[in-house]
């Protein structure tokens, strides 16, 4: 029976499978009957507001310019239209917010002008009053003056080469922040004479530099430092210990040693640094660029740090009396004013050892009285010996030495790494 109809089986199995495949292709490949009603959905992107010093500047023409010899801010406003009673607003600014006449030539200055007002009002005026920090005056109604800060951008440095002259040279012939030198002198100031440098003498530092603007406005962090000097090898190892931070070679050591407090053991400050004292003789106002310890007469005077007397001198020696100079490094000096005399064997190119006794207290010179006047130097520069901070001289503590050991490591490896 099967046999006989097999043609017919084979027609309806046929007739079948056509049907499934137009049925699933119709139903996959049709698209749905879209309504006559179309919808466009347009995704505007948002706005990109430009701002110049925290301005917006799309509704201001802009003018900048640089302060010219001489010229004072009210000079430079007269050029331009301003809401009424803005000069007599401007005027009364209060000089704790900021100070008009500390205006200097040179620096930039920029003009915001109202693009929508037929007058191009002045409505803002931004000073730059270093790289870094700028003055912005609004004016409205009444005169408003905030202060603000360009971004810094710190950029990871490091810096080698060799030593042909001095190192500032150095620095400067391979085009680097030649405040650098300044760096690696204070780090190295008792290591290292950096008036003794020779031309096989090499350098590397790793370090940030600040940028504004892509403009360098100066150093961020020292993160290591490497000199070669006279056919040794001197590393700085960063490393905090009692929450100061110091530089200590690879055996743990401070690369600094620290001054005496005083150079007096019993004695109290008779008169302090200042810019501006009234002389006790002259009776004028002049700056003492050094502390007055009152002692008695004949009290030992004392070197706060090793070093070589530079200067000996006994005399009047303009006021000064009989004065001593030491030398400690490259960096730090020393003076001590007034002396009675010298200690025995104390002339100048003596090396003398911290606590050294170089001479006693005494008033000659132009002094009303027995006492010693100490100055203390840093770069040739007078500077306040109270304030003088120096960092701890204590060696990296035992303790301390499995963590000061993996920071030498890092700093060592850092050292050798280039940055990009």
């Amino acid at each position: 029976m099967i046999r006989k109809h097999w043609k017919i089986i084979v027609v309806v199995v046929i007739l079948v499978f056509t049907l499934c495949v137009s049925y699933f292709y119709y139903y996959y490949h049709i698209p749905p009957q879209q309504s006559e009603e179309v919808i466009d959905t347009v995704i505007t992107p948002p706005k990109v507001i430009v701002k110049l010093y925290d301005i917006p500047v799309d509704s201001y023409n802009i003018i900048s310019d640089v302060v010219k010899r001489n010229e004072i801010l009210l000079g430079i406003l007269r050029d331009y239209h301003l809401p009424e009673n803005a000069i007599r607003n401007l005027i009364l600014i209060d000089r704790k917010i900021f100070d008009l006449r500390k205006i200097k030539s040179g620096n930039k200055y920029t003009l915001f002008l109202d693009k929508n007002d037929s007058l191009q009002t002045l409505r803002h005026l931004v000073y730059e009053h270093t790289p870094i920090e700028f003055v912005r005056f609004s004016f409205t109604d009444t005169v408003l003056v905030e202060l603000g800060h360009k971004e810094v951008v710190q950029k990871r440095k490091i810096a080698s080469g060799s030593i042909t002259s001095s190192l500032w040279n150095a620095m400067t012939d391979n085009g680097l922040n030649p405040m650098l030198a300044i760096e690696l002198s204070e780090i190295y100031a008792w290591t290292i004479d950096f008036f003794g440098l020779q031309p096989a003498d090499s350098f590397s530092i790793v370090y940030d530099e600040q940028y504004v603007d892509t403009i360098s406005v100066g150093l961020g962090d020292i993160y290591a430092a490497y000199m070669r000097h006279s056919g040794k090898d001197f590393y700085a190892i960063p490393f905090v210990q009692d929450s100061t931070e110091s530089y200590f070679d690879t055996e743990g050591n401070s690369l600094r040693k620290a001054f005496l407090k005083a150079p007096l053991r019993y004695s109290r400050i008779s008169s302090r640094f200042s810019h501006s004292r009234l002389h006790p003789v002259k009776k004028i106002r002049r700056p003492h660029h050094g502390v007055d310890y009152a002692a008695p007469q004949g009290t030992p005077v004392q070197a706060i740090g090793d070093g070589v007397i530079v200067e000996a001198k006994k005399g009047y020696n303009n006021g000064g009396g009989n004065m001593i100079k030491i030398k400690h490094n490259s960096v730090y000096s020393t003076a001590y004013l007034h002396l009675l005399r010298f200690a025995p064997g104390i002339s100048q190119g003596t090396y003398v050892k911290q606590g050294e006794i170089i001479g006693y207290v005494g008033s000659t010179g132009l002094s009303t009285g027995p006492h010693l006047d100490f100055r203390f130097f840093k770069n040739g520069k007078a500077v306040d010996p109270l304030k003088v901070e120096v960092p701890p001289v204590e060696p990296v503590r035992q303790e301390n030495m499995a963590l000061f050991d993996s920071v030498k490591t890092l700093t060592i490896n850092l050292l050798n790494t280039p940055v990009d």
